[in-house]
């Protein structure tokens, strides 16, 4: 029992000795050593990047070249629905004449006065006969004779079919292709009384005279002739309201 007891008391101071030598062992974790001389390196810290507002460059605006356009010739047809001036309605109504076209010669007719024709300078407003638009467009095929005035120097009666009246007092020469052509003035200069202004006042007409001075070079130039066509101005429109024949007169 005693050398029990004592081996018993040999391993608790075994033990305890044990323990103690554990506890007075020094730590063994070492720290990172720096090297002599060597600069403390610290950690960088990163610093928040601060964005630069971006400048919108100002946008240098290209000039444009213009491009070259090609000059048109005007169009008539860019002028549908302006009324035509009294030039323009007058070249209008001789192409209708050169052609007999009489339905195109009624449309420029007055539609309350329709067209008086003189034979003549001198405008007769009591014998120089007035048709209508309707009356117009059959003239030609017309047989009826009629009495359109008198010649001068004979005062015989001057008695026709439209046909006939428009061979020798509206289209005997070629205007259309010949003609001079003048506004509001008088060209031809006969022996009768020209009182185209008297009739038709120029406040509330203009005329478009065609003249051509002479046709034969062999008659000395008395064989002139115009033809005048008056125009009643109707707002910024014209209406054909005469047809007025000059020629020398004996």
């Amino acid at each position: 029992m005693a050398i029990a007891r004592r081996m018993g008391w040999i391993t608790a101071v075994a033990l305890i000795l044990l323990i103690a030598a554990c506890s007075g062992k020094p730590n063994t974790t070492t720290e990172p050593q720096q090297t002599q001389g060597s600069p403390q390196e610290q950690p960088q810290q990163e610093q928040p990047k601060q964005e630069q507002p971006q400048q919108e460059q100002p946008q240098q605006e290209q000039p444009q070249q213009e491009q070259p356009q090609n000059e048109k010739a005007p169009d008539p047809n860019d002028q549908e629905g302006v009324p035509p001036t009294a030039l323009e309605a007058a070249a209008t109504v001789m192409t209708a004449l050169q052609n007999g076209n009489m339905k195109a010669l009624a449309s420029w007719a007055h539609p309350d006065k329709g067209i008086r024709f003189s034979p003549y300078a001198y405008v007769d407003t009591k014998t120089d006969l007035v048709f209508s638009r309707n009356e117009i467009e059959g003239l030609m095929q017309d047989s009826k004779k009629r009495v359109w005035g008198t010649f001068p120097g004979s005062g015989e009666l001057i008695k026709k079919t439209f046909a006939d009246y428009y061979k020798s007092f509206v289209y005997d020469a070629d205007f259309k292709k010949d003609g001079e052509i003048a506004l509001n003035k008088g060209l031809g200069q006969s022996t009768m009384i020209n009182n185209l202004n008297e009739v038709y006042p120029k406040e509330s007409y203009d005329f478009v005279e065609y003249y051509i001075d002479g046709i034969s070079p062999a008659i000395d130039g008395t064989d002139w002739r115009s033809l005048r066509l008056v125009f009643e101005k109707i707002g910024e429109d014209h209406a054909l309201v005469g047809i007025i024949h000059d020629q020398w007169a004996p």
